[in-house]
């Protein structure tokens, strides 16, 4: 089967199967989807979502959380992965957003990959989730999930590189939802460890390259 025909077949079975796919991740404005995305690198959106209530509770914006020492923001936080280092960068790029961006989250990678914790996945993540860019964050699940079907090559050996094929074949008003397609799909069937081929609906079209 030709790439093109299997994106063309993959496409079409998640807008039938997951007409609806979005973030797991609780927020309600940009400033707490940023601070969620940041707390969720190696760490589950459950565990993240377990923690955030309070911690937007009594820092609910970038002004308030400025404010706020890493030590502070470290006890809300210390049972998420990395609870030092994230705690050191939510009150820096709290600070960097005042001082640079009037507070407001910026809506570009440029921009966004100079926020102290925000690399490449993760302003991917806040274009694709807020602004409904055509940007795709590939995490572990979009990485493993891609090669495993086919959708891309076993020389894409980087999360960029992945990015780039993926971005080139699908359709860009929908690659914000098909991140989540990837990400859904690789979290609650094609998992690392013991994938549920049985009862997937891809199985008879999936490469499992690795």
């Amino acid at each position: 089967m030709k790439r093109k025909e299997l994106y063309q077949k993959v496409i079409a079975y998640f807008e039938e199967a997951m007409p609806v796919a979005e973030t797991e991740l609780h927020y309600d404005n940009a400033f707490q989807l940023l601070v969620a995305v940041v707390l969720s690198a190696q760490c589950t959106d459950k565990r993240v979502n377990m923690v955030t209530p309070h911690l937007f509770e009594d820092y609910p914006t970038p002004e308030t959380m400025a404010l706020a020492t890493p030590e502070v923001i470290y006890e809300y936080i210390r049972s998420v992965s990395y609870p030092n280092n994230k705690a050191k960068h939510l009150v820096s790029l709290s600070k960097t957003l005042l001082s640079d961006y009037q507070g407001e989250i910026p809506d570009n990678l440029e921009e966004l990959i100079k926020l102290p914790g925000v690399g490449r996945k993760t302003a991917n993540v806040i274009q694709a989730v807020y602004f409904n860019k055509a940007a795709m964050a590939v995490d572990t699940h979009v990485f493993r999930v891609s090669h495993r079907i086919g959708l891309v090559s076993s020389k894409c050996t980087t999360p960029y590189a992945v990015e780039r094929e993926l971005v080139k074949n699908i359709p860009e008003k929908i690659i914000p939802k098909a991140h989540h397609w990837l990400i859904l799909h690789g979290r609650y069937v094609c998992q690392a460890r013991k994938p549920k081929c049985e009862s997937c609906g891809l199985l008879g079209i999936c490469q499992r390259k690795i």
